[in-house]
This record gives structure tokens, sequence and C-alpha cells, in this order.
């Protein structure tokens, strides 16, 4: 089992949303996030004064997954996420020790297979 953090641009939720779909990865949980990487700093003018803009907004994906989808994610993320420039984002691909579905009590595989 693996947990999968993707850091992307907020406008291309949607589309990864719509690969992750198209891919059979359900359940996920999304966070808005901000941070920084490789951007260059934007300098703006707010109310007649210039601001340095450190922090970019980003969207924040955890999807755990069983081994076999752990692929299949991450392609998704990849190729809907990608716009070529720098701030396309991060994934991340992280052991997962345990998993428990509170409502059941399953654990493991069965707690992040998708409930039929």
């Amino acid at each position: 089992m693996k947990l999968i953090v993707a850091i992307i641009r907020p406008e291309k939720l949607n589309d990864v949303l719509e690969a992750l779909f198209r891919a059979e990865v359900r359940g996920l949980t999304i966070s808005a996030a901000q941070g920084h990487g490789g951007e260059t700093e934007q300098v703006e003018t707010y109310r007649g004064m210039t601001v340095k803009m450190e922090l970019s907004p980003k969207i924040r994906l955890d999807i755990g997954v069983s081994d076999h989808f752990v692929e299949p994610t991450v392609r998704a993320i990849l190729s809907a996420a990608r716009t070529g420039e720098v701030g396309d984002g991060k994934i991340f691909v992280l052991p997962v020790e345990r998993v428990y579905r509170i409502r059941t009590g399953e654990r493991d595989e069965a707690a992040v297979t998708p409930v039929a």
C-alpha cells in the first residue's frame, strides 16, 4: 500500500480528477495549499504598494492505493497536470504501514479498496 501525495496547479484540478476517474482510481482527499519551488518570485502592486508574492496557490491530493494502482495513479496525474512550465508540482509516493476503514474496521488492502 502507498500514499500518493500530489501537489498540482489549481487550474489543473479538473483535468487530474477526470484522468483519475478514467484510471479507475477512487477515494482521495483534496486540500488547498500554498508553496513554492522553482517558480520565480512574482512582484505585484496592491493598492499602490509593491508586494513580493513568495507563495503560490497549489492543490494537494492525498490518495491511498494498493500497490497495483500506484503506476496508473502516477501516470494519470503526470499526464493531466503537466503544462511544461516551472511550477507544475510534484508527486510523492510514500509507504503505508497500516490502513483502517473506520466504518467497518477493515484494514490494509480491504480498507483502500473502493466499496462497491
